[in-house]
């Protein structure tokens, strides 16, 4: 089986891309720990919205879906689920409040993730639900004309549990004695997780809410405020071609982890850039007009009032579709479709 050691990786010299991503991450995680400080009540708001955003798009990446309304029913009102899909979406929500309110009761380990697993199928009969992995899996691309091709092969069903406890506690022991800095060691034990794949299903879902869970347990709370997995929807391509750029190798220990980790970091500092735009808007207590007005200018192209509505999360939904009305009657906006399609496009 792979050995995996950490102390080849402490010893590695990181190039200015990685170095500037981690300086920039710590200088924003220091502002947001300023902003909490100064607007608790309006930014608690803003973790609703990640919340629902969260669990939407990490179920929607591997293509378990529902309607807005459901999602927002399944998450703020915690209803019971109605279909298969819901009930994954259900479990999804379960493990995301259980790390938002425990992370720090949550110590790394094969015993917890496998707890957090069986809450994740907790809504459904799911036999192999906090278990690791009884047959052999397969990280695959289907291709347009149908043929589809064997991209990575992960460990084998008998070698996971081992390689599960072996990853937990080299993270556990450099993390513990401080030997590697947290924005290298979260990304490479990210990255091994998805290389085990250690379970029959759920893969994919874990290594997010995995990935929450150890920036939380390092300070680096940006995840409750602004959806990560959002993030990670919204390019996956990028998150795939990192992830299969970084696998080449693994098994023989000679993988290069840095396209993951450049990737995972450029997306948690987006996500803290965002916090500090919505704090912005937060932070002038504007009337609702001007304060819509503002958000209209941070977008670029087609946007809708939910877009809007997320980065003034202070203000109501009429609030916003008001504002929106009296922008395009003065000629600000235009306003394009009808119903759910309905979207806006900045004139000045």
């Amino acid at each position: 089986m792979r050995a995996f050691n950490y102390s080849v990786i402490k010893n590695q010299k990181w190039d200015s891309e990685i170095l500037g991503l981690i300086a920039a991450i710590y200088k924003e995680a220091g502002k947001q720990e300023l902003y909490l400080k100064r607007r608790p009540e309006e930014l608690n708001k803003l973790v609703e919205i990640a919340k629902i955003q969260s669990t939407e798009a990490s179920n929607a990446i591997e293509g378990i879906v529902t309607t807005n309304t459901r999602i927002k029913q399944l998450v703020e009102e915690k209803t019971t689920p109605k279909n298969r899909n819901e009930q994954e979406i259900a479990g999804y929500r379960d493990v995301l409040s259980i790390i938002h309110e425990s992370f720090d009761a949550i110590s790394l380990s094969r015993n917890y993730i496998l707890q957090l697993h069986k809450i994740m199928y907790s809504h459904m009969n799911n036999p192999m639900a906090g278990q690791t992995k009884n047959v052999q899996n397969y990280i695959s691309a289907t291709y347009p004309d149908g043929h589809t091709e064997v991209l990575f092969t992960p460990l084998a069903p008998f070698e996971t549990p081992q390689a599960l406890d072996k990853i937990c506690d080299e993270y556990n022991r450099v993390i513990g004695n401080m030997e590697l800095e947290p924005l290298i060691a979260i990304p490479i034990f990210i990255h091994d997780f998805l290389c085990i794949h250690p379970f029959n299903d759920g893969n994919g879902r874990m290594s997010r809410l995995l990935t929450t869970l150890l920036l939380y347990r390092s300070g680096f709370h940006v995840g409750k405020y602004i959806s990560l997995e959002a993030k990670i929807a919204k390019n996956k391509n990028l998150y795939y071609d990192a992830l299969s750029r970084s696998q080449y190798g693994w098994h023989q220990g000679t993988e290069d982890a840095v396209p993951f980790i450049k990737y995972l970091l450029g997306t948690v500092l987006a996500a803290y850039k965002d916090f500090g735009d919505r704090f912005a808007l937060v932070e002038e207590k504007l009337p609702a007009l001007e304060m819509v007005r503002k958000a209209a200018m941070n977008k670029i192209g087609r946007f809708n009032k939910q877009d809007i509505r997320e980065l003034c999360p202070t203000l109501s939904l009429s609030s916003v579709e008001g504002a929106l009305r009296k922008m395009v009657a003065s000629g600000e906006l235009k306003r394009e479709g009808k119903g759910k399609s309905t979207c806006y496009i900045r004139l000045k």
